[in-house]
């Protein structure tokens, strides 16, 4: 989950993060089952818990971003429908007015090589941000 980690922590401290990016995270655990199952273990039986620590959740409380969010995604993820979701996040950002890029990159699966393609536009979406 280290892409919804960036997600979470950054929409939480916005005071002090300038940008985030995420390669295919699991943006709305809370409706897939990953994140079901996870939030089950750590977190116990009650829903409403489990929003804190889900960032589609969160970008309706901390919607105050400045910067564009920058996500890619494989569209021949496995994982995609069933477990990422970005369409929920999406919708979210929609409803808040929050800048989202959401690059859907054809042909790419969850793999190294999807996010060693991409890393570099990353870099460069955080170096825009902190204008270096």
């Amino acid at each position: 989950m280290g892409g919804h980690g960036a997600l979470t922590i950054y929409l939480k401290n916005l005071d002090k993060y300038k940008s985030v990016s995420a390669f295919a995270p699991i943006v709305n655990p809370t409706n897939c089952p990953w994140g079901q199952k996870a939030f089950t273990n750590y977190l116990g039986e009650n829903k409403v818990a489990w929003q804190e620590y889900d960032a589609t959740c969160l970008v309706s409380k901390f919607n105050n971003v400045s910067a564009t969010i920058l996500i890619d995604q494989g569209d021949e993820d496995k994982f995609l429908k069933e477990q990422l979701l970005p369409h929920k996040f999406e919708e979210a950002c929609r409803k808040v007015n929050v800048p989202l890029l959401v690059r859907m990159q054809p042909g790419y699966d969850h793999s190294y090589y999807f996010i060693a393609t991409f890393i570099d536009d990353h870099i460069r979406h955080h170096a825009q941000a902190l204008n270096l």
